[in-house]
């Protein structure tokens, strides 16, 4: 991770095919398009991909979000039950439907601990939304009997997580819908887009319409579409779905690269005493997109990741001080600041965040630490990383 990092001659001519016909939107223009379905193309291939009957490619990972909330029938007041570590996008999804994010405890899968969803479901109770933050999952069988037992929705975050599995299924097609990012940093890029991806054919149509303003792309004349319901502009474009099919055909050899080099950093550090990992659901297998282990305290994480900045070994990162992933960074949310006014429903029903005891989070995340695993170094840098980063954590233990 991230795909960018091996951009070669294949996205190039994927996206030369485009930019020859002139046509950069993917509906319409049919005589203009030499037969060019980049995104539709890029569609069927995800789909098959990761087992599921449907998908959709939007705009972002953020879009994608938002849809498939919309295309489940999410609005005013309905809640949805959501982690406290995550990154930004989970709860804007959320509001922009007039929706209500619930926060509840993760565990130390680093997602959604299913103890603390089950107290948090209220009658307006309508999703729970497991983020597999850092390449591995929640404990998906507890959280879909949960939602099975109370009839809500599970809607799979996978943004994270592409390439990695639970009870044999891809991440993302475990539950009802799940959501994929392709920006610019994720396994694979589109530069920016997302994907939604169900096996429910009701929401498949609706995620169709809704990411399209509506439309319900009935025959060939784009004018004479009709609009069964609202929906808003979540497209993506045809040159970022050419960059997105080129690094599809990538992912194989993008998951095996992250494997191995997450091995051999896991290899180093698990010889550290006082150091231990993040827990992998039983019967899950992460995509190796992160390393994310534990120190024993908040204190020695806190020196550790300060020593490993000080030996030069970049892109190890601290969340619970973090202002894009970690509740203690929104202030925005917390404070429920808007540039104009939220939805009744939101400021009636929003937990009050500045006095909502998350200690169980913050024991965890205190004591975290996540490395990326980049698929463009050599075994050789792999390796002087991994005893860079043991020799900086034995310093600070």
């Amino acid at each position: 991770m991230p795909g960018f990092e091996i951009f070669g001659a294949e996205e190039r001519k994927q996206v030369n095919d485009v930019l020859e016909t002139g046509v950069l939107m993917r509906y319409g223009f049919e005589g203009m398009r030499n037969n060019h379905w980049k995104a539709k193309e890029f569609e069927t291939t995800f789909a098959k991909r990761m087992n599921a009957d449907y998908c959709q490619l939007v705009s972002s990972g953020t879009a994608a979000l938002t849809v498939a909330l919309a295309s489940a029938g999410i609005g005013a007041g309905d809640e949805v039950i959501m982690p406290t570590f995550t990154f930004v996008a989970s709860f804007e999804s959320i509001l922009a439907l007039g929706a209500v994010p619930v926060l509840v405890d993760i565990d130390d899968t680093l997602t959604l601990n299913p103890e603390a969803v089950e107290v948090a479901i209220t009658p307006k109770t309508k999703c729970v939304m497991p983020v597999h933050m850092c390449g591995s999952m929640a404990n998906l069988r507890t959280l879909k009997s949960i939602c099975e037992k109370h009839d809500l929705i599970l809607l799979e975050d996978a943004c994270q997580a592409l390439g990695g599995t639970y009870e044999g299924k891809p991440l993302g097609s475990y539950g009802d819908l799940g959501c994929f990012s392709f920006d610019y940093v994720k396994t694979i890029t589109c530069g920016e887009g997302g994907a939604v991806i169900t096996n429910n054919k009701k929401y498949a149509l609706h995620a169709d319409h809704y990411q399209d303003h509506g439309h319900d792309h009935i025959g060939k004349d784009r004018g004479a579409e009709t609009h069964p319901f609202l929906g808003y502009n979540f497209r993506i474009s045809e040159l970022n779905a050419a960059v997105g099919l080129a690094q599809l055909d990538k992912l194989d050899g993008i998951l095996k690269t992250q494997k191995e080099n997450y091995t051999i950093l896991r290899e180093v550090l698990e010889t550290i005493e006082g150091v231990t990992f993040r827990r992998v659901p039983k019967g899950g297998e992460e995509n190796y997109s992160f390393l994310n282990f534990f120190l024993p305290t908040e204190e020695l994480t806190k020196k550790a990741h300060k020593a490993l900045a000080e030996a030069g070994v970049d892109a190890c990162f601290y969340w619970f001080t973090n202002n894009w992933h970690y509740i203690n960074g929104w202030e925005h949310l917390r404070d429920l600041k808007s540039l104009g006014n939220l939805s009744a429903e939101v400021r009636s029903q929003m937990q009050d965040l500045n006095n909502t005891d998350f200690s169980k989070s913050d024991a965890i995340m205190g004591r975290t630490i996540s490395s990326l695993i980049k698929i463009g170094w050599t075994e050789k840098q792999v390796r002087e990383r991994a005893e860079a980063m043991k020799s900086a954590i034995l310093m600070a233990l």
